[in-house]
């Protein structure tokens, strides 16, 4: 997914600083490091542990909270909730979860930084999406093959 999303847009460049947020089990942080080279930084933060890769920082911590996270050129979210099986419930924890990665890119996108993240469609889909076009230059939505056909997953682009 993110590497046809990077295809698309050219989102990872040399020498950038990337932060991915769930990344566990770690895939989108292999493509991120072989990307940026050895110049660039990538830092992954997830709930659970994610396995070392050479190269990557990882950090074991809920994006909810105050971290103490470096300006980034890109950050990555492929974050999606704990699924309870409600359409409406998982949808609205995806709402959340996202307003949670906007605050962040808030903090520490650098000017002319991009945030990728991942969200479900459904009833408050919409209302998400016009909030970010008020407070971001860009806005941008993708939908990657790599999904699954009956996926509600989109991609938004902020920037």
């Amino acid at each position: 997914k993110l590497k046809e999303l990077d295809e698309k847009f050219n989102l990872i460049k040399p020498g950038m600083t990337v932060l991915d947020l769930g990344a566990a089990p770690g895939s989108w942080l292999q493509y991120a490091k072989e990307r940026i080279g050895a110049e660039g930084k990538v830092i992954g933060i997830d709930l659970q542990e994610i396995e070392p890769i050479e190269g990557v920082k990882t950090i074991q911590a809920d994006i909810t909270n105050d971290l103490d996270l470096p300006n980034a050129d890109l950050i990555l979210s492929d974050l999606a909730p704990s699924t309870s099986g409600v359409k409406d419930v998982d949808q609205w924890r995806s709402i959340e979860l996202n307003q949670a990665v906007e605050k962040i890119a808030e903090q520490v996108l650098k000017p002319g930084g991009v945030c990728v993240m991942k969200v479900f469609r459904g009833a408050d889909f919409d209302d998400f999406l016009r909030s970010l076009k008020t407070k971001w230059e860009t806005v941008k939505t993708a939908q990657v093959k790599a999904s699954r056909d009956r996926s509600r997953e989109v991609y938004i682009l902020i920037s």
